[in-house]
């Protein structure tokens, strides 16, 4: 008896027309899905946790000071290279916890409510003990480049960059402590890199100093606790860096920045090590 005449056994089905056996066409359709699934970027509860413990840290550590906005949810996915739906989801918890609020229409957003409460020492830890080498070599990296900054400040500053950086001092002396404080900061240090005259420097520096600071070139400023006496060592700062750009003198214009940048590093150290205290 063949094949064909025993009853019971049926017979192996032809290929489809153009294509291949349906267990070969199984195994290829499951193979192209796993590949997909490996180079798909997830929008896990991980992520989630992570970005939630980043925008913890940097309201603990006052890159983001209570009566600050955050930047929009469409900003921080490109800042943070994540997707709009994760940033949501972190923005939530955030709200959640108290540390934000939500405010609608015009001049809306989400606004920092308080800095630092009893929850966020763990993601502060979390977030800077698994990050630390990286975050103290990025920070000697910034403070080389201030230096480098500040002596093309010195080198090709003009007549009007000169007035310019003398008006930006004066608002940051006039400043009130905090909010003010550190917007008058960012934007003289602007002002800094703007006398530079060299873009690339330019991006450079804004690119190294967005990996420890989501909204660069804002510094971080600390509690409330230090920020008079961080704010006064800062003015000191200032008024020597400024001196020494707009007199030309290169070598104490780069000294002074790179000294200067150091306080962002001692501002972290401080927040671990109140993290680690709370837990």
């Amino acid at each position: 008896m063949t094949r064909e005449e025993r009853p019971g056994l049926q017979q192996p089905r032809p290929p489809r027309a153009g294509g291949l056996p349906t267990a070969r066409v199984t195994a290829r359709t499951s193979a192209a899905a796993a590949a997909k699934a490996l180079t798909t970027p997830l929008a896990s509860l991980s992520r989630i946790d992570e970005l939630t413990d980043r925008l913890v840290t940097a309201i603990a550590i006052g890159e983001y000071l209570p009566g600050s906005r955050l930047p929009s949810e469409r900003d921080l996915a490109a800042s943070l290279q994540v997707g709009r739906m994760t940033v949501r989801a972190a923005l939530a918890r955030l709200v959640e916890r108290g540390l934000l609020e939500t405010q609608r229409g015009r001049g809306g957003g989400s606004f920092v409510r308080e800095q630092w409460l009893s929850s966020s020492g763990a993601s502060v830890q979390r977030t800077l003990s698994t990050r630390w080498d990286s975050l103290r070599d990025t920070c000697e990296a910034v403070s080389r480049l201030q230096g480098t900054v500040a002596r093309a400040a010195a080198e090709n500053r003009t007549d009007a960059d000169v007035q310019h950086l003398r008006d930006r001092l004066d608002a940051f002396r006039l400043a009130e402590s905090g909010l003010h404080s550190q917007k008058a900061d960012e934007l003289l240090h602007l002002a800094i890199i703007s006398a530079s005259g060299n873009e690339t420097l330019k991006a450079v520096l804004l690119e190294l100093e967005s990996r420890v600071s989501i909204v660069a070139p804002a510094h971080l400023w600390g509690s409330p606790e230090g920020m008079g006496a961080m704010e006064a060592r800062a003015l000191a700062d200032h008024e020597n860096l400024v001196e020494a750009i707009c007199d030309r003198r290169a070598d104490d214009a780069g000294r002074i920045a790179r000294e200067h940048a150091h306080i962002d590093l001692e501002l972290l150290e401080v927040a671990l090590k109140r993290s680690a205290n709370a837990e």
